[in-house]
């Protein structure tokens, strides 16, 4: 499509490819829309709700069989039909609207013998954004009615172009109008979201890119914090002032009268949308409303004429739904220990005291630390990174694994070492939050240091190292350089016994000198006779050993 769009005739097999990427990008976007949701209501549905209608929408155009040997209004027009009649929720219906202005112009470019693709899409985005504002009964700027706005001025400045620079030019300036909602709405700026519908138009903007030029828009994550729900805790109260979504498909037999209706719904509650389809049959309307009366709402309806597909949703009951693991069978454990280990020595250690082990010795991704969590079944679980995992890829762990009937609590553990006190005092008889307190504070009185062997040319604050040397450390800091293992290992005791202890642990690697093995026992034993040795084969490569003093 490299003409001017005023001489391209849009085919309905393009139409058709269209929807089938909006409903394919909405799916795949689902979650992230869902998280933006804070307004109207901070339900987490929006995602949901738009790839529900579009995924309806598609499947009504699927119904008509080769699109190619069927007229462009007809398609769009059973496309704009089969969002109205799947529409879920305030978002579902405003973007049936959106496929109904793109039926309202195809029926116009017939009208006008003028099929261009830059007149269809301009005069498209023109009228969805007229027929989606005049739906909702409060237009807000923020929202999906913005950027459909900003949609249709920029097709307008564009539609001597060709199409490829049109659909991009609409979908780029639409995107950083979606970067501004944020500070548009009061209810945006403080979850520090953009908007969720309009987030989800953007998606379907993107489509139209893709299908025209063959090339997808990569745009970035657009992931924020769900807003304080702030529902009480006794009965059916929702998010927001109301308790309850309504919708309905309203088969009336005076349309003139869906103002008084648009009117008495506004009485009962907030969020009216009241849209109409195309049938030719009957004047067929979607109506939803948020409302604390459900029953009233539906009355009022059924004043006008039939109403059928009737759906009522409680806000709360969703949320406690929709939250992480509500749908998960109860956890087989009470209590659950999980640690990341290097080592065969070290994992057999933390297995005999009751500990579920994660091997680290080539890595660990954070996914494996998730999983583990959820494989150890617990309705409390204590986990320890022994300083193999990042901080941040920690909270990402429990990000995942953390559920309504799973909690979890992260010890900031930085060694094995320190893992092994904490494991000395672990009660699982003793209360959740006591026993991992107790935990806690053992692993934190615990002194740590380590051997390892220098592979370059360094400065450190004992001096400079060169390749080969032992290097002692208490923490992460060099306070000990030496040729030999040796001397190293018995230098770096003596410095950690400076300020006192009375237990000295040791994990031992693969790659100990079995004569500094011997000289730390003859050390110990010679130089702190009152304090307690305990050394373990741990088996790990990348330290020549840990330390512990406590």
């Amino acid at each position: 499509m490299g003409r001017t769009g005023e001489s391209v005739p849009i085919s309905p097999e393009l139409i058709r490819d269209w929807a089938h990427s909006c409903a394919t990008g909405l799916e795949a976007q689902r979650g992230e829309i869902n998280d933006l949701n804070v307004f109207p209501i901070p339900d987490a549905d929006t995602g949901s709700n738009m790839a529900f209608t579009m995924a309806g929408a598609a499947a009504a155009l699927d119904s008509l069989g080769d699109v190619g040997r069927t007229d462009l209004a007809l398609v769009t027009r059973t496309l704009a039909d089969g969002a109205v009649a799947n529409a879920r929720g305030n978002s579902g219906i405003i973007l049936s609207q959106i496929l109904m202005g793109l039926a309202d112009a195809a029926d116009l470019a017939d009208a006008e013998n003028d099929p261009s693709f830059n007149r269809l899409v301009t005069n498209g985005l023109r009228l969805a954004a007229l027929s989606a504002r005049r739906a909702v009964s409060i237009p807000r700027e923020g929202t999906v009615l913005t950027l459909l706005r900003v949609a249709a001025d920029v097709a307008a400045r564009e539609v001597h172009g060709s199409p490829a620079d049109l659909v991009r030019a609409v979908a780029d300036e639409c995107a950083v109008a979606l970067e501004e909602t944020t500070e548009q709405m009061i209810e945006l700026s403080n979850a520090g979201v953009v908007d969720a519908g309009a987030r989800g138009f953007l998606v379907m903007l993107d489509a139209l890119v893709l299908v025209v030029t063959g090339v997808a828009n990569r745009r970035r994550s657009y992931r924020g914090s769900m807003a304080d729900t702030g529902h009480g805790d006794d009965g059916c109260s929702g998010s927001g002032d109301t308790d309850f979504e309504v919708m309905y498909l309203l088969t009336a037999e005076d349309g003139t009268k869906i103002g008084s209706l648009r009117d008495e719904l506004g009485e009962l509650g907030d969020s009216v949308v009241i849209v109409g389809d195309s049938s030719t049959a009957a004047e067929q309307f979607s109506v939803h409303v948020h409302t604390d009366e459900p029953g009233a709402a539906v009355e009022a309806g059924l004043r006008l004429g039939e109403v059928r597909d009737i759906r009522i949703s409680c806000f709360l009951l969703d949320e406690a739904r929709n939250t992480p693991g509500a749908n998960e069978p109860p956890p087989r454990h009470k209590r659950a220990v999980l640690v990341l280990a290097q080592g065969d020595g070290a994992a057999a250690l933390f297995g005999e005291a009751g500990a579920a082990v994660v091997r680290t010795d080539h890595g660990v991704h954070p996914a494996t630390v998730a999983e583990a969590i959820r494989t150890a079944d617990s309705a409390h679980t204590v986990v320890m990174g022994n300083g193999m995992i990042a901080s941040a890829d920690l909270v990402s762990v429990g990000a995942e694994a953390r559920s309504a009937t799973r909690s979890l609590v992260f010890i900031p553990t930085l060694s094995m070492v320190q893992c092994l006190s904490a494991l000395a005092v672990h009660d699982p008889g003793e209360a959740p939050d006591v026993d991992a307190f107790a935990m806690a504070e053992a692993a934190a009185a615990t002194r740590w240091g380590s051997l390892r062997r220098s592979t370059g040319k360094m400065m450190t604050l004992a001096g400079t190292c060169e390749i080969g040397d032992t290097l002692g450390l208490i923490g992460s800091d060099v306070l000990v350089i030496a040729p030999e293992q040796p001397e190293a290992a018995t230098a770096l005791i003596d410095l950690m016994l400076a300020t006192g202890g009375e237990m000295i642990t040791i994990l031992a690697g693969t790659d100990l000198d079995p004569v500094a093995y011997e000289r730390i026992e003859e050390h110990v034993r010679r130089e702190y006779a009152g304090i307690e040795l305990a050394i373990y084969d741990g088996g790990q490569s990348t330290q020549l050993l840990q330390i512990g003093v406590e």
